[in-house]
Parts: C-alpha cells; structure tokens; sequence
C-alpha cells in the first residue's frame, strides 16, 4: 500500500475542522471502620512495613512488591504513605507496638510474609487499625515469578475497597493513547499507571483517537494510512483488524455499551453525521440528522443516550441525544467551545475540554442533568482529551504544562494533578480501558 504523506499544518487545519479541537472482606467490624472513615476528610495515613522475607530469591520478590505495593497506593492520592518506625515490635514476642504507630499518627499499619514454595511466591498481608489495635483485613496472594505486579496490585485494590467502601477498578486497566515518539502518530497502550507501554500500530502516518470496548477486547481509532481518515478496528487478543473504508471522513470513534456497536463521525452523504458501526465494520444505522457537523460521541454507562459535539446552535457546544426517541437537548452554555465529552462510568457526570478567554483549555465536569459546572484545571495552558478512570475516581488527560504535551492524571475532584507519562515526544488523546 502506497502511503500518502500529510503535511502537520494541513492535518492540523483538518483536524481543528472535523473535531472542533483548538489549533494548539467485608465483616461487620469492617463495614463499622469504613462508615466511620466515610465522615473523615484528608488522606489516610497509613505504616507501610517492609515485606518479611528469607532471603535470597524471597527477599528480592518481597522488594519487588513493596514497591509495586507502595506505588499502587500512591497513585490514588488517597493516602498518606509512611515507613513503619523502628520500634513498631515488642522486644517480648515482636507483638505490633500501636502506641509507637499512634506516635508517628499512622492510622492504619499494613505488612506482610513472603514465602517461596514450588516455585512460586506466596504473600500473607495483615492489615491493622493502629488506633484501636483491631485487625482489618488478612488475606493471601499467590502466583508465579511473573505474578508479583498484579499480586501487589491485587491488594492494593482490596485495602482501597476495605478503606473507602467502594470497589476500585483502576489497579490492572489500561490507558491507550497517541504519542508521536518515533516520528509518526501511533496508537499506544501502557498501564493504568503508565509502565508497561507497548506500540499497537505501526501505520508511519497518522494515528488518531484510540477508544476501548466496554468488555476491552477492541480498539477503534482513525488513521490516515490511506490518506484521508478511515476507521479501524482491532481484536486485541487476536490482532485481527477491520477498516471501515468509506468516501469522505471517519473520525473520533466511541463505543456504545451493551451492543458491541462503535459510534463515529462519517461524511460520506454529505455532512459529517454519527453513525452506529459494527464490530465487523458493517454499517448499523445513523444517529445524527442536523445541519452542522457532529462529531465526539461519548456514551451513557447503559448504552442510552449519547453525548456529542455539535456546531447546530453556531459554534461547538455539547448536546445530549437519546437514542431511542432521537429527541436531543443541549447541554453546555457555559463557554462558547466546548468539545471532547467524556460519560463518567457512573452515569452522573460528564467530563470535557473548554477553550477560555484567555486562550487556555480546560477541562470542566458537569452533572448530565446540566447542573453541577466545576472547572478542574486552571492555569496551566493546554488541557486536553479527559477520560473517566473505569471506577470514575480518576480522569487522564493531556496536557502541555510543562511543555511537550504529556498525559497526566487527577482525581475525579480536579485534585492531586501529576503526570503519568514521560517519555520521548508528545502523548495525547487518551482512553481508559472500562474493564480490568
């Protein structure tokens, strides 16, 4: 296949027409705990105590996931992370010493046994409420040397359920994303917490827009391989991919739950409409009929109702459209362009990027009912592309704050910004996988 190459002015301008983008256990002692730290306020504290091991082998896995462990933790912002003092042992029978915990304000002590048995790593982890001395959790974890990440990650998710009384779903999803690292615009995919990243296209054109399946055995994106900006999708387990080949454009595709379909922008008669594709690429139906381009479909977590970026009313607003009756309402007046709608996981809120008077974009959550507006970033030049964490306790998003635009990560409250990638060009456009 012979490769047309695009000029980036000429894809910019493309892309700021067709996507409105700007140019630039539970117990009931449990379930008693976590009602009480339900009414608290700021990060729990919690002793983190090294991993007791043997030695040899055991040591090096006990090292390996304490720091998986102490990591995981971290990035949730939730916490307080510290090391367990010196004396947190009895010197009569090494019993946890809480007052000596109490005296460093640990709220929660966390440690655990590593033990090697057949070949594989066996860890025990004990969990404490260091104020009353009353045991939280114990639980084991087993698996083979390739195992010990999502062990760690495992029960990182277990004392976030035990501690908020909400089950996490971040620990083991995957992000996609856009980087232009080897001088192309690829489709990449890393860990919820950024290691791991793997290249999954290899077009040396331009790759767009990478969107997750619900059940996150597809990948839909648009690429310029042939020119102009087709949809793809992927089978990511058997690598198999299908090309909706149409006249004119293919751009920003979405998945809808509970059908298996994926929504894109087509303009192939006429305007740029969203349509309904199937996972073998065949047409399903068309959804939009307006006058104006429609492009950016989110959706509802039951498959309902799509949200989307339209220019009916003059410039890019969002608009909410029921599927089954087609009857749509608009739903951002605040600002005059507003794009990117990202549907929380939770069906509440939805997420999306703003450009301001001051030349900045940000990124703003609002209720789906319309009320609720609350402004997330602020200050910090470009921010661009939220999408919801699979729990809805995290948004990713990119940003160039620091300069090159990079994916960064915050909680669901604009709280605890940081980045989650940095490697060599530019990563933008990201997707969070919906399931582990």
């Amino acid at each position: 296949m012979r490769i047309r190459k695009i000029s980036i002015s000429a894809f910019s301008f493309a892309l700021f027409c067709l996507l409105f983008l700007p140019a630039m256990l539970k117990s009931e002692e449990t379930r008693e705990y976590i009602s009480i730290r339900k009414q608290g306020a700021g990060r729990i504290s919690i002793a983190l105590d090294r991993t007791s091991a043997r030695g040899g082998k055991e040591s090096e896995w006990a090292k390996s996931l304490d720091g998986t462990i102490r990591s995981g933790l971290d990035f949730t912002g939730l916490f307080n992370l510290m090391q367990a003092p010196l004396n947190m042992r009895t010197a009569q029978g090494g019993a946890l010493n809480f007052g000596a915990l109490n005296s460093v304000g640990a709220e929660i002590y966390t440690g655990g046994t590593l033990t090697k048995q057949s070949g594989r790593a066996n860890l025990d982890m004990e969990v404490y409420d260091a104020l009353s001395g009353k045991q939280l959790m114990k639980r084991s974890y087993s698996g083979e040397e390739g195992q010990l990440r999502p062990m760690g990650l495992q029960f990182c998710a277990d004392l976030v359920e035990l501690l908020t009384g909400k089950k996490s779903l971040v620990f083991g999803s995957r992000i996609a994303f856009v980087s232009n690292r080897t001088g192309f615009k690829e489709v990449y995919m890393c860990d919820f917490d950024g290691q791991n990243i793997v290249q999954l296209t290899s077009s040396k054109s331009i790759a767009l827009t990478p969107a997750f399946s619900p059940d996150g055995k597809y990948l839909a994106w648009t690429d310029y391989v042939s020119g102009r900006p087709d949809l793809y999708i992927r089978n990511l387990s058997d690598k198999s991919t299908v090309a909706v080949g149409r006249p004119g454009v293919s751009i920003a595709p979405a998945w809808r739950r509970n059908t298996g379909e994926v929504a894109t922008t087509l303009s192939f008669e006429g305007d740029q409409e969203i349509y309904l594709i199937k996972p073998d690429g065949k047409l399903s139906r068309r959804v939009t009929y307006s006058r104006g381009i429609d492009v950016s479909p989110t959706f509802s977590p039951d498959g309902s109702q799509m949200a989307f970026v339209s220019a009916r009313s003059g410039r890019p607003q969002i608009f909410i459209q029921d599927l089954q009756s087609g009857a749509s309402r608009r739903l951002t007046f605040s600002g005059t362009y507003n794009t990117q709608p990202s549907w929380s996981p939770l069906g509440n809120k939805i997420a999306y990027s703003s450009l301001q008077k001051n030349g900045e974009i940000n990124i703003f959550i609002i209720n789906a009912d319309g009320s609720g507006l609350l402004q997330l970033t602020a200050g910090s030049k470009f921010n661009e592309y939220p999408s919801w964490a699979p729990d809805g306790s995290m948004i990713v998003f990119s940003s160039n704050r620091q300069g090159r635009r990079k994916l960064f990560v915050m909680n669901a409250d604009g709280t605890n910004q940081r980045p989650l990638t940095q490697v060599d060009g530019d990563q933008q456009q990201p997707s969070w996988s919906t399931v582990r």
